[in-house]
């Protein structure tokens, strides 16, 4: 069984492959020669918990051509790494980690975006805090996903205030060890993303700020020179299909992450509301909005120097993607 880099370097992977960066990302294109049997191919692709696999399933869009291998992460952060050392091939995150990988010269290419909604992201504090605001959290203990969405929001969240990172005790938790610590009680408060969010309110936790109107809603599909579009037109089938069977898709979701289904339908309708997933060609809006995250970072003094994100993105999947539409 061979995995998708091999049949990359053997050339005949079909004519869906990623292509290597070019001057122009956005108007990139890739050819190859189509192979007839697909059969020995394996795409080893990421998920979170309750996240593509289901979608794929509970839509029918898992009849897939080739072999696939999902592996479970918490954060799109340790998507990035993954494709880096070459243990993944495809996966999602936010516009933020592949930023973290310029400095690497990681392998991670940004081939697609997903525009969606971003009413998974926010502040949490205890069931028996007493902070009102924002502001009250000076000086407090906050937990925080590194180099993710977590990480940036919780910086615009304070500059809003007028503070800094400096003038909290933040902590960087992966998202189980956060959970943990949150349930223990050694956080004042908890920057989180996800099926996290409800697992917390089972507990009790309260939304002190949502990072709702913070977040662009831009995330993007990340992977190494070896992925393949009819997986991004099924992930973008499945979309639409849980876009229109949200009660079906509510079920099943909090089965998989162990909460009430009444959290994950609440949340899932005002997503909706907000916008409807999709997958997206790479554009020149999808860049600018990243350049502008990772500026915040170089001004927050959370990387050292100042990036051109313009070299992660790769336009190899743009025709492909506008079909699969």
């Amino acid at each position: 069984m061979r995995s998708l880099s091999a049949m990359f370097a053997l050339g005949s992977f079909l004519g869906l492959a990623i292509a290597t960066t070019t001057s122009n990302p956005e108007n990139a294109t890739a050819a190859y020669p189509i192979a007839a049997n697909l059969s020995n191919v394996t795409l080893r692709a990421s998920k979170f918990k309750g996240g593509w696999d289901l979608q794929l399933k509970l839509s029918g869009q898992d009849k897939f051509p080739y072999k696939t291998e999902f592996t479970e992460f918490t954060g799109g952060n340790f998507i990035v790494q993954a494709i880096n050392a070459n243990a993944i091939d495809i996966g999602s995150a936010s516009e933020i980690p592949p930023i973290f990988a310029i400095q690497s010269q990681g392998a991670v290419k940004i081939i697609a975006s997903v525009k969606g909604p971003t009413v998974g992201q926010v502040v949490l504090i205890p069931q028996n805090s007493k902070a009102k605001k924002f502001s009250d959290l000076k000086g407090k203990k906050i937990g925080y996903v590194k180099a993710t969405t977590a990480h940036y929001f919780l910086i615009k969240m304070l500059a809003q205030e007028g503070l800094t990172l400096k003038d909290v005790n933040a902590v960087p938790l992966t998202i189980p060890d956060g959970l943990s610590a949150f349930r223990r009680g050694d956080l004042d408060a908890w920057a989180t993303y996800g099926y996290a969010i409800q697992q917390a309110q089972k507990d009790g936790a309260k939304v002190l700020k949502s990072a709702k109107n913070i977040l662009s809603g831009n995330f993007t599909i990340v992977a190494a020179p070896s992925a393949i579009a009819d997986f991004l037109c099924r992930i973008q089938k499945s979309q639409d299909w849980q876009a229109s069977n949200i009660k079906a898709w509510s079920k099943n979701y909090a089965k998989a992450i162990g909460v009430d289904e009444t959290f994950v339908l609440k949340d899932a309708k005002e997503g909706l509301k907000q916008r409807r997933s999709q997958v997206l060609p790479i554009s020149q809006q999808a860049i600018a909005s990243q350049q502008d995250v990772a500026d915040t970072f170089y001004r927050a003094g959370v990387i050292p120097t100042r990036v051109d994100v313009k070299p992660l993105w790769d336009g190899s999947f743009t025709n492909a993607i506008n079909k699969c539409k």
